[in-house]
């Protein structure tokens, strides 16, 4: 009898979910697929339900969120980064640093426990840093508020932006598709989970904190570039793994974690107001230093999503090669030192309260 009323929650659950995504989709948010069932599973854990998502799925979903960024090194993205490498390189430096300067200020000077406030106001990979944090010890239910909260406000003022100070039109989103992708090709589909099962064994084997996200990551970036391996990522592995991310912070939620994010909403608006503003100055520095047209570099230097700062770069007229390079590459190089940058903020700080999980 248990067992039965532990799937029908379940599959009601998986029916909320569905619905709060398409409707996200609907009104063109980023990430419907992943904010859909994290909102559903925050309504369920509000009434009570007592469900659990099982650690294999969550480090499942950490996996294919590994090759999912693997997948932005792709040739074409080496190609544009070997010509113009100092520009690109100088400007992710800058905005790595910026967000830790951020980090920094608000744990210091605001409420947030832990390292949450590093790992929230890392500049780039939303999906990748809520997949890291618990790893290292933060609150991964802030650092998803926190991460969401700047892609939308970061995707709303470059929208403006293109659109009223640089002359340039805003692009829609492409209209939702719901396709499965049940007749993605079979080879590389293997290839990619075979890939997938590396990262979820050798994470735990190896005990390296993160390291379901980490391997496939980095192997699957050198093999996917190299062309020995083709990481396809079709819709429903996708959106098995959003949905387990999803679940798995929503179900943390509680009415007190509720009171306490609108309590710091105001700190957060900040941090986010000032992460933009510094990397304002990225964008000048590209203006000035390399030539790169305004539109152009403050669309690369933007601290949102890559997904949706691609959207609004492909019909804004500027150099969209030069953007994907540089947002690519510093999605991959933020993934790989925000646990550095995390440890180095925590130190400064003289937090206790960052040590790995």
């Amino acid at each position: 009898m248990v067992y039965t009323r532990k799937t029908f929650v379940w599959a009601a659950l998986i029916l909320v979910s569905s619905v709060f995504a398409v409707v996200l989709q609907w009104a063109s948010l980023p990430a419907a697929t992943l904010l859909g069932p994290m909102l559903a599973a925050m309504v369920f854990a509000f009434c009570g339900v007592k469900l659990t998502v099982p650690r294999w799925a969550f480090t499942g979903a950490q996996s294919v969120v590994g090759c999912m960024v693997a997948l932005t090194m792709s040739p074409a993205i080496l190609s544009t980064l070997l010509q113009s490498w100092p520009a690109i390189l100088f400007a992710i430096a800058l905005v790595i640093i910026f967000g830790a300067l951020v980090g920094h200020g608000l744990m210091h000077f605001g409420t947030l426990p832990g390292n949450t406030a590093a790992w929230g106001t890392s500049p780039g990979g939303a999906v990748a840093m809520m997949a890291m944090a618990e790893s290292f010890g933060a609150d991964i239910r802030m650092v998803a508020f926190m991460q969401y909260l700047r892609i939308l406000v970061v995707v709303l003022t470059a929208s403006a932006v293109s659109r009223l100070l640089l002359g340039g039109s805003v692009a829609d989103l492409p209209p939702p598709t719901w396709s499965p992708g049940f007749d993605a090709p079979l080879i590389p589909l293997i290839q990619t989970l075979v890939l997938v099962a590396v990262g979820v064994l050798a994470g735990r084997i190896g005990r390296i904190p993160a390291g379901a996200l980490l391997i496939p990551m980095v192997l699957g970036a050198v093999l996917n570039s190299l062309g020995f391996i083709h990481i396809t990522l079709p819709p429903w592995l996708l959106w098995a793994a959003y949905a387990s991310l999803g679940w798995y912070i929503g179900l943390k939620f509680t009415p007190e974690t509720l009171r306490h994010t609108l309590r710091v909403l105001p700190q957060l608006l900040l941090a986010v107001v000032a992460l933009m503003a510094l990397c304002c100055i990225a964008a000048w520095m590209l203006t000035v230093w390399a030539g790169v047209d305004p539109l152009t570099a403050y669309l690369a230097t933007s601290p949102g999503g890559l997904d949706s700062v691609a959207i609004i770069a492909a019909d804004s007229g500027c150099d969209l090669a030069f953007v994907l390079s540089l947002q690519s590459l510093r999605l991959f190089a933020v993934v790989l030192t925000g646990p550095l940058v995390a440890r180095l903020i925590c130190r400064i700080n003289g937090r206790s309260a960052c040590g790995m999980a």
